[in-house]
């Protein structure tokens, strides 16, 4: 049998963009011959990878999975909504989702770690499904919490499936109260961040150069009035008060009643379940946020493709 060596792996890795198992494969049907099994690996359609790395995947979906006291959460990125409706891409997603909770909620990990049912690690399953689905895919983010007494409550909004969506929340709440009363607090709580979006959980978890950088913005504006300073100062207060209304959750309005505070809510539970209740944590990722779309030249794309 020939021996296939590790820089022949990565020689073809480079010119292909396949996953390493392919190449290995490849390799030892053409004889370690890297021409030969690039054609092969074209033939095969599993080169293709390579060629749709560059395009911006904003699509996708955003997958949660919760299992006993611990939860996990990964945005895996297609280029159009339409693969988001294919069960093969909603079954990837709900897999990577599963092992982010094994891996404990790390990037750098996850794509390292063993896909599930095969010998190929993660970002070669991506690999792979790139070749197969004929799009850009990449895992953006994922993250994995945990609660020792409590419940973690979970929250998808325009759902594909139950776990998976367009905005998926994750809120883990602090308490030794009903659990069932708990679970429809925090489903509530986690369809409020997902509507809201805040920030930060409390005032303290604000950076203080954000406060700085917000409090002198609010500065000039009211400065640009003319008004005397000292009217100023409390121009400024009051505006802060809002911003930290707007972005912190104890500090946000409810958006089931629309009156009362986050901080509020969870100390009418505690009334109600007679024991503390706290939010500890909560995650809320949206499909495709803060990615760069770009600006698409359709003809410079097309004249590219002629040449390739």
């Amino acid at each position: 049998m020939t021996q296939i060596s590790a820089a022949l792996v990565k020689e073809l890795r480079e010119k292909t963009g396949a996953g390493m198992m392919d190449c290995k494969r490849a390799l030892s049907e053409t004889s370690a011959d890297v021409e030969q099994a690039v054609d092969w690996l074209r033939k095969k359609g599993l080169s293709a990878a390579a060629n749709k790395a560059g395009r911006v995947a904003v699509e996708g979906l955003v997958g949660v999975y919760l299992e006993a006291q611990k939860a996990a959460i990964v945005e895996l990125n297609a280029e159009t909504d339409f693969v988001a409706r294919n069960d093969g891409f909603q079954k990837l997603v709900g897999n990577v989702c599963k092992i982010v909770l094994e891996q404990g909620g790390e990037l750098n990990a996850l794509v390292a770690a063993p896909y599930t049912g095969n010998d190929r690690t993660v970002a070669e399953e991506i690999t792979h499904n790139i070749a197969t689905i004929g799009e850009n895919l990449s895992i953006r983010r994922c993250e994995s919490c945990s609660v020792e007494k409590g419940v973690i409550a979970s929250y998808i909004h325009s759902a594909a499936t139950p776990d998976l969506g367009r905005i998926g929340v994750l809120v883990t709440l602090e308490s030794g109260g009903d659990r069932e009363k708990l679970l429809s607090l925090g489903k509530q709580i986690a369809m409020h961040i997902a509507a809201a979006r805040p920030q930060w959980l409390n005032i303290a978890d604000v950076d203080v150069a954000t406060l700085d950088r917000e409090r002198e913005i609010l500065s000039e504006q009211a400065r640009a009035s003319g008004r005397p300073d000292d009217v100023i100062e409390k121009i400024v207060e009051g505006r802060m008060r809002k911003y930290l209304e707007e972005f912190v959750l104890l500090e946000q309005t409810f958006v089931v009643d629309n009156q009362t505070k986050i901080a509020k809510v969870l100390k009418d539970a505690e009334e109600n379940l007679g024991t503390p209740v706290q939010i500890s944590h909560f995650v809320r990722y949206a499909l495709g946020e803060g990615i760069d779309r770009g600006e698409s030249d359709f003809a410079a794309e097309v004249a590219a493709r002629l040449d390739s």
